[in-house]
């Protein structure tokens, strides 16, 4: 097919409006029509106009590029494109355009669906239903997350057209799509010890969807990540690209909707397996959390799960990702429902909200109650109280139910990753514990899958912490009896050290208070539950 260019006129209308019209974050470097040639496709057919901001068709990013290193997005709100990287004169742009749908506010960050995801929508009984990717089948402004499934068989996906009902006997996995964002600092976490909570710290967080990086002090921006322990130029209302997103670059992730799952178990004794065995792993609701598993087992069961899709263990700032953007104004920005089931099911939610924590008794106290028969719960679908988005569409169990290990641990004095407290209880990779024994087991992987913190002595040195982790910028912090608490909801905050080198995150089933989305502890690296990501980058 013969390529079109467009002629100097329309190039020079559009130059004007990729100079004039671009938010002031984009900071492209201006250029004029000796500089840059556009073309501009609809459903791979050449034309000499970009169709109309309400005609139907979304701007297509995969088929999108530029010639010399540059790269071009869309800039939904203003209707235009963006050039960036222009180094070289005489750029080539080419404008795709498709019916398949895009949502504005994402800039750019739109699901990436590949084979065996199946794109879905779920009804408010929890039916479930293949996407018709040209309608709107997810919409963040509404806080309608997008959701995908991974079935049983994987060879029955073609079988399933747009509409079709896909029963739940036939669904293995969901999981929600996290976009690429940046988010704006309130608080940058140099803390080293417990003074008082300020309650006022609790706010909607502001965010902006792009995919783009930020940089050091050019316009309020900030360098990311923000690694352990430094200090940086950030400043309190500069914007900052989640380091979620930089580690593995991307777009964004597809997060498990709710804790893994023990596939064929029927009770929380059978869930608790410490071994690597990727074909055990099922995510869903009302099924048994797999827990009593040592880092390094959940790590490569995730590994080995969606090895095409770059599956991995969620790590710390994966989970402050998912945090950051449930409480703000694309999720439902309050206290995420404690999910209580005592039996460690997953998509439960509290009846009442807890008022007291665990008083390390058997007494099932009405303040915090836990219970397996549903007289102190709702299971899913009706437990969207326990959701980030507050409806069906969020992520599920990111409070309560059990401990949530992420992929990140400190460092030792040498600046090498511990593996926990002993020879009896470690993450099994290697290296030395606490109490001076070595680990000899897993080697550890690269090291985009895992978060690390500078080495510490005790659980108050949150100013270790990684901006974006959801841990230090929870405070300030304080003691209550035995609880160290942040402001955020008085949510449990002890940070790793070097008894306990290991974060894990969201609470237990009886913790009560203690138990929330921004609730983080220090644990050895072993006996606890943990969480599915899926990267995928093209």
């Amino acid at each position: 097919m013969k390529k079109y260019i467009l002629s100097f006129l329309i190039l020079a209308c559009l130059a004007v409006v990729l100079v004039i019209s671009l938010p002031k974050e984009n900071k492209i470097k201006e250029y004029n029509t000796e500089e840059i040639e556009l073309a501009i496709y609809i459903n791979d057919e050449e034309t000499n106009k970009i169709p109309g901001k309400d005609s139907g068709y979304y701007y297509d990013r995969e088929k999108s590029s530029c010639t010399t290193g540059a790269y071009i997005n869309w800039d939904s709100i203003s209707w235009s494109p963006v050039v960036q990287n222009m180094n070289e004169y005489k750029t080539r742009c080419e404008l795709h355009f498709t019916t398949t749908y895009t949502e504005g506010i994402l800039n750019g960050t739109d699901p990436i669906l590949e084979e065996p995801l199946i794109p879905v929508t779920i009804e408010s009984d929890g039916t479930v239903k293949r996407a018709d990717l040209e309608s709107e089948w997810y919409s963040y402004a509404n806080k309608e997350w997008a959701n995908a499934v991974i079935l049983f068989d994987e060879s029955a996906n073609a079988n399933y057209q747009p509409g079709d009902t896909i029963l739940e006997s036939a669904i293995e996995s969901y999981f929600v799509w996290i976009p690429k964002y940046r988010y704006q600092l309130w608080d940058l976490g140099q803390y080293d010890s417990l003074t008082s909570i300020d309650t006022s710290k609790v706010h909607e967080i502001p965010i902006i969807f792009g995919d783009y990086n930020t940089s050091d002090d050019v316009d309020g921006e900030c360098a990311t990540p923000m690694t352990s322990g430094a200090t940086g130029n950030c400043a309190v209302g500069d914007y900052m690209t989640h380091p979620a997103f930089i580690s593995i670059p991307s777009t964004g992730f597809w997060v498990g909707k709710f804790e893994t799952g023990y596939r064929g178990a029927t009770s929380t004794i059978e869930a608790s397996q410490n071994i690597n065995d990727s074909s055990k792993i099922i995510i869903k609701p009302k099924v048994y959390n797999w827990r009593g598993i040592q880092v390094a087992n959940a790590f490569y069961t995730s590994y080995d799960y969606q090895r095409d899709l770059d599956s991995h263990m969620m790590k710390n700032t994966e989970w402050g990702a998912v945090a950051y953007l449930q409480h703000c104004a694309y999720g439902s920005s309050t206290s995420v429902r404690i999910n209580n089931n005592s039996d460690y099911i997953t998509g439960y939610a509290a009846n009442n909200e807890p008022t007291c924590v665990w008083h390390g008794t058997s007494a099932n106290d009405p303040c915090n109650q836990h219970c397996n028969d549903g007289s102190c719960n709702t299971a899913y679908p009706n437990s969207i109280l326990a959701s980030t988005t507050g409806n069906i569409s969020g992520i599920f169990d990111m409070s309560g139910g059990g401990w949530e290990l992420t992929m990140a641990v400190m460092l030792d004095e040498e600046s090498n990753p511990m593996s926990g407290y002993s020879s009896a209880s470690n993450s099994g990779f290697n290296g030395i514990n606490y109490d001076g024994s070595v680990t000899v087991g897993y080697e550890w992987p690269d090291k985009k899958y895992y978060d690390t913190y500078t080495y510490a002595t005790v659980d108050t040195q949150y100013q270790k912490r990684i901006l974006g982790d959801a841990t230090a910028e929870m405070g300030p912090f304080v003691t209550e009896g035995s609880r160290k608490i942040s402001s955020w909801y008085s949510d449990q905050a002890s940070f790793v050290h070097n008894v306990y080198p290991w974060l894990m995150r969201g609470g237990e089933k009886i913790d009560g208070l203690d138990a929330g989305t921004f609730s983080f502890q220090r644990e050895t690296g072993s006996f606890r539950s943990f969480r599915l990501i899926l990267t995928l980058t093209s």
